[in-house]
């Protein structure tokens, strides 16, 4: 039977990132996958978890399964954490989660939760979006239209036509959105902008799903959220994935939740177990090293004030980053790269064609999608010198 399988190319992304392991050259410089780095190249674990991780093993008894919702005290966490500790919707009951592997997994029991309540539903996704939604999502059987959203020519949210598009969008549909740190453009919708969302939703019907991957890398945790918390207040039901992977650090471990903002307690209660069922289907139990990881981290006063602070640290990395990067590109180009300072989170496109970013790659070992989305945090003060120095080389076609 498996001699009628061929070989699959590569995912795109990951692809590249072996490659990039694989290259010789001491100066290449690693912009493929969206996973945070510090100054010496390495994907840290926060002082916050490490403290939290020898607790948990010190006290731990049992390796039972978490219940099918996963731990009680991440789930309450969580929902505060996106929501804000003073929720109207967390106030009424109406709000339920569970917990899942990863913002992945989230994202995908929230598809299941979809197709259950109306099969065949239209998802609507940005245009570009993050390259795994439409796998996740379509894997259902969900049906998927697209919104315009990121503009090249402006390197920015072109609001007008996406509200064009989203118009179409009616009761049944569900509309994707990233709620900050847009992956793979980091450009965002201001606050102003979210409101009209709300009222378009409104007045047409359609459920809002937020992918919440990036909470705390953009301007902070409270303003990272204010849009998903506005569309939260003012709508009967939105749909929420969230991880735990880039703001605690946890990519390995595959820490995330689904959280369902229904118009009742009765609502959420059903949606819940439409969502467990859908999860024991799934993957039958969810990991818990993980979640008991974050609930610590969360729910402890003295953990939670280093993590946030860890956290704010590494969000002010990130924007330093962009500040830096755009000044040595200035230095050695003639275009004008100040979008990437405005842009938030750890992506931006830098605006080259697939040529130029695969000369990039073949003549000088800089190594970034075709699109010439980077990860900003894999630049740090080795190689920003070297990485500018390329793009000036590469834009001058030397």
């Amino acid at each position: 039977m498996l001699d009628a399988l061929d070989k699959l190319p590569d995912d795109p992304i990951l692809g590249l990132a072996a490659a990039c392991r694989a290259d010789p050259n001491p100066q290449k410089v690693d912009l493929t996958v969206g996973i945070y780095m510090n100054e010496e190249g390495v994907c840290p674990v926060f002082d916050a978890v490490q403290l939290a991780q020898r607790a948990l093993i010190e006290s731990e008894t049992t390796k039972a399964y978490l219940p099918p919702a996963g731990d009680a005290d991440f789930n309450r966490a969580m929902q505060a954490l996106v929501l804000g500790a003073g929720s109207t919707a967390l106030a009424a009951g109406r709000v339920t989660s569970i917990q899942t592997p990863g913002g992945c997994g989230a994202l995908r029991i929230g598809a299941e939760v979809i197709h259950a309540a109306a099969p065949g539903a239209t998802v609507w996704v940005s245009d570009p979006t993050w390259p795994v939604h439409i796998p996740l999502l379509g894997s259902v059987g969900l049906k998927f239209e697209t919104y315009r959203y990121y503009e090249p020519a402006s390197h920015g949210v072109n609001f007008s036509a996406m509200l064009e598009d989203i118009r179409r969008a009616g009761k049944g549909d569900v509309v994707l959105l990233h709620g900050c740190c847009h992956n793979p453009c980091g450009a965002d919708l201001s606050l102003e902008q979210w409101a009209e969302v709300a009222t378009l939703a409104e007045q047409q019907g359609f459920t809002p799903m937020v992918d919440i991957a990036y909470q705390g890398l953009g301007d902070g945790l409270e303003q990272d959220a204010a849009g998903l918390r506005l569309l939260v207040e003012r709508l009967p039901e939105v749909i929420i994935a969230a991880s735990c992977s880039k703001n605690l650090g946890l990519y390995r471990e595959r820490t995330g939740a689904s959280l369902f903002v229904t118009d009742s307690p009765a609502r959420a209660d059903a949606v819940l177990s439409q969502a467990q069922v859908a999860a024991r289907r799934v993957y039958s139990m969810p990991p818990a090293h993980g979640a008991l990881l974050a609930g610590r981290v969360l729910n402890d006063p003295d953990l939670r004030e280093n993590w946030e602070s860890e956290l704010q640290a590494m969000c002010r990395r990130i924007n330093g980053l962009r500040t830096s990067l755009v000044s040595k590109l200035q230095q050695c180009t003639d275009r004008d790269f100040g979008f990437i300072e405005r842009e938030k989170g750890m992506f931006s496109f830098l605006g080259l064609t697939p040529e130029q970013a695969q000369c990039l790659r073949r003549e000088h070992s800089v190594y970034m999608l075709d699109s010439s989305r980077i990860n900003v945090a894999g630049v740090n003060g080795a190689n920003i010198d070297y990485l500018a120095e390329a793009v000036g080389k590469v834009l001058q076609g030397h």
